[in-house]
């Protein structure tokens, strides 16, 4: 992004090409990890996250008939400043929807993602 901000994207569907007798769990991956360290071109010892923002996206659409994962209308986004992360679930690995909500993410549509995202980018160290 223009801004500099480094932003992790998640993505999770209730919905799946295979053949399903309910709607999927939703969790996403938040585990720390190492990172790439380009200046020695080896990968780095620190675990950690290395994003400013989180960007939970949830295809949400729960009819397979309708689903259109390229209709942006049957997407939320859930977006979380890293650090409220690495304060209240530091070495957690993964989240379920229910548990992330309970972190207060920014929920928005697609037209206010750039908002939400620059909002939450703010609150960075």
């Amino acid at each position: 992004m223009p801004e500099g901000w480094r932003v992790e994207v998640k993505s999770a569907a209730y919905l799946q090409s295979w053949a399903q007798s309910q709607l999927s769990e939703i969790s996403f991956a938040i585990a720390p990890a190492p990172g790439w360290d380009a200046q020695t071109g080896q990968t780095s010892t620190d675990v950690l996250r290395r994003s400013d923002v989180y960007v939970f996206r949830l295809l949400r659409h729960q009819d397979k008939q309708t689903l259109d994962s390229l209709d942006l209308d049957q997407w939320i986004f859930h977006v979380l400043p890293t650090r409220v992360l690495d304060e209240q679930r530091p070495s957690q690995k993964t989240v379920r929807l229910s548990s992330l909500e309970r972190l207060a993410p920014l929920e928005t549509d697609f037209p206010g993602l750039h908002k939400a995202v620059a909002a939450c980018a703010e609150v960075a160290p």
